[in-house]
């Protein structure tokens, strides 16, 4: 192998390698940085809700507006309902229930106090709530509350007093150091909760309790009253249907979910990604041409050299090593090099999104490097079987 290597290593132009090299480092690192930043971001934007499927949508009515179902008032009666779950699109509905009575809510984290408000409470049957039920319990009499709270609570910790106070910011794997207490009165009675953080959500503008704790509650120190709904939470097919847009326009409604958006958003995201890497396996593909180019080249002024090589009993496939380790070479070194830059680029945009969402999940590089290994072995496996045709037809 070295002295077929001493052999045939002249002709070789530095220059042309350099080229192929730089290439398709440049081809390589657009590739794998946009497969990665799209891998980064797009939780982002499909995150679903801690509490909420994918395939749930809230309705309101649009305020102000003519609704045909029930005249100007914002709530749904029992006739609303019915109208809607008949529609093809429903599968199933459920009610959001309100408090009737007064709630203070006070909400500290590491000693420092986030809020001291009064507040009100909601609940949907068990059955919307996607998370583990058996944590999502409430004992009549007892004074811990299971609550699910909106994320907007924790980001005014994390950017607010977090980053004044160069406190540590908290993440849903340390809700337990949130403390929660619950203050409620109505029908001459009043009493202390212990609330219990069991998840957060995007979707949400109150804090959201058990329907058993909501049942009890309402019962207990608001008797009297009797609100109807205002908000519905309805399990579709498919959000991004576009007859529900279309009923919900002719019957006064409106959707608070941005699931329409986020898939919008999505949608433009995987295009731009794919844009950029588009041009970024163009250029892998020239730089291969040009190393294609230069392998030509180089067994052309060699072409009697390998003449006697063949002649005087040496296999094609060892002729042919020597190119096909160099391009081995030339192709593990651009993988290295690319993997290197995308881990620095990673490690400065990543930083940027967790200080712009904290919550979500780090991941790994490695959609990156499998990719890379894909394309290291494609490219290289088409390199050796190109080398081994052109020395076979000498």
């Amino acid at each position: 192998m070295k002295l077929l290597w001493k052999l045939l290593r002249q002709h070789i132009s530095i220059g042309q390698f350099c080229g192929f090299l730089f290439a398709n480092l440049f081809g390589m690192t657009i590739v794998l940085a946009g497969y990665q930043f799209y891998k980064d971001v797009l939780p982002v934007f499909t995150s679903e809700d801690t509490f909420m499927k994918a395939d749930y949508i809230m309705v309101t009515k649009r305020i102000g507006a003519g609704n045909t179902m029930s005249g100007r008032t914002s709530t749904f009666s029992s006739k609303d309902t019915q109208e809607l779950k008949a529609q093809p699109f429903v599968k199933k509905i459920g009610e959001f229930t309100s408090t009737n009575y007064k709630t203070d809510a006070r909400m500290g984290i590491n000693g420092q106090q986030i809020l001291n408000t009064e507040m009100f409470f909601e609940s949907v049957p068990d059955e919307f709530v996607d998370i583990d039920l058996s944590a999502w319990k409430y004992e009549e009499g007892s004074d811990n509350v299971p609550v699910i709270l909106p994320r907007t609570y924790i980001n005014m910790y994390n950017f607010g007093i977090a980053r004044n106070r160069s406190l540590p910011q908290i993440s849903e794997g340390l809700m337990g150091m949130i403390d929660f207490d619950i203050h409620v009165r109505g029908n001459g009675k009043e009493r202390n909760f212990k609330g219990n953080v069991v998840a957060f959500s995007n979707s949400l503008s109150a804090i959201l309790v058990p329907q058993s704790f909501m049942d009890w509650s309402n019962k207990e120190f608001a008797p009297d009253d009797d609100c109807p709904p205002t908000r519905l939470l309805i399990e579709v097919d498919n959000p991004a249907d576009e007859g529900i847009g279309n009923y919900f326009d002719q019957n006064g409604l409106e959707m608070e979910s941005d699931k329409l958006n986020a898939e919008k958003t999505t949608y433009f995201l995987r295009l731009m990604v794919s844009l950029v890497m588009i041009v970024g396996i163009i250029i892998s593909i020239l730089s291969f041409y040009i190393l294609m180019l230069s392998i030509y080249l180089l067994v052309q002024k060699n072409t009697e050299k390998l003449q006697n090589l063949l002649l005087i009993g040496y296999p094609s496939y060892k002729v042919a090593m020597p190119y096909q380790a160099l391009t081995l070479t030339l192709n593990a070194i651009v993988l290295l090099v690319a993997l290197i830059t995308v881990v620095l680029l990673r490690n400065y945009y990543m930083g940027i999104i967790h200080a712009l969402f904290p919550n979500i999940e780090s991941g790994t590089i490695l959609h990156a490097v499998l990719l890379g290994l894909a394309l290291f072995i494609t490219v290289s496996l088409l390199n050796i079987f190109v080398i081994r045709n052109k020395i076979n037809k000498i």
